[in-house]
């Protein structure tokens, strides 16, 4: 297996939503804001080649809304999917599956883009299967009043009628799925949003994590440092604290989807709780 880290462009949200109840003194060390109260994020997807599977995760935001829906976030830099899939050899028509942690429009909104007439919409991917679960499909097909917003019809429901939507099949309760499909195991998380898919990869004798947004960026380590955007904040809690005592006695690398500055890091154990540890980038690790 090799793995590519997938640009699909940076963008800024409002510092406060992003850490919840913590005040600004506190999450502007780590996460210095702008004039505007936004700070700096990524959407850093995450490339699997394993023989003839080319397993992306995540796709980012996509293009298809309008300049004023795009101007609420900032966008800044010119990272895209194309640029970073051709930095690494490879055009999205290659692409055979695409892993959505969750179906939140900055996270599967370039799955899915315009047809040539604009008339309607079609598979940005044109060889893939899109993977997603059942419980968290049915969530964001009936969204709730708080996470409408984020769950955009034009981002998901022509996925359903391409014909390419999978489901990863687990047994009720199962909170881990182990490796299958993809070569890599499953976590479930439902503080953030109902059933976000947290996968495992074990690689080069490590194990990968790819956070999504269980954890944002590296500023969220402490425990109470959560999102205003999690649906179940103290059921973050109660996974925050379960999975990174685990990350920190076993040595998982935490790849971070959203830290704009920060693309890997480990944790450790302190008198604190668990703090950050080492920071990486995937050329010290990959390359």
């Amino acid at each position: 297996m090799k793995i590519y880290p997938i640009e699909a462009g940076n963008f800024k949200l409002d510092g406060g939503a992003m850490f919840g109840v913590v005040p600004k003194t506190i999450w502007n060390r780590t996460n210095p804001a702008d004039d505007n109260n936004l700070i700096d994020m990524a959407a850093r997807c995450l490339l699997l080649e394993d023989g003839d599977r080319l397993t992306l995760i995540d796709t980012g935001m996509g293009d298809k809304q309008s300049d004023k829906f795009f101007g609420y976030y900032n966008l800044w830099g010119d990272e895209s999917i194309d640029k970073s899939l051709k930095k690494h050899g490879f055009h999205r028509d290659n692409i055979t599956d695409i892993f959505m942690t969750h179906l939140h429009f900055d996270h599967c909104g370039g799955c899915i883009k315009w047809n040539k007439e604009r008339t309607g919409y079609e598979p940005a991917f044109k060889n893939a299967r899109f993977w997603s679960n059942k419980e968290h499909w049915l969530w964001a097909t009936q969204p709730n009043a708080r996470e409408k917003a984020s769950f955009l019809k034009e981002n998901i429901i022509p996925m359903e009628q391409s014909g390419r939507l999978h489901f990863i099949e687990r047994e009720k309760d199962q909170m881990y799925v182990e490796p299958d499909h993809f070569g890599f195991g499953v976590f479930f998380a439902d503080g953030h949003t109902d059933k976000q898919m947290i996968p495992h990869i074990k690689h080069l004798d490590k194990t990968f994590v790819f956070m999504a947004d269980l954890l944002p960026t590296a500023g969220h380590i402490p425990l109470p440092y959560v999102m205003g955007y999690d649906t179940r904040p103290l059921i973050t809690l109660s996974e925050k604290e379960k999975f990174l005592d685990t990350a920190a006695t076993k040595g998982y690398y935490l790849i971070l989807e959203h830290d704009a500055h920060n693309e890997i890091i480990t944790v450790k154990h302190t008198e604190k709780g668990v703090r950050l540890d080492q920071v990486y980038t995937f050329n010290e690790l990959f390359n």
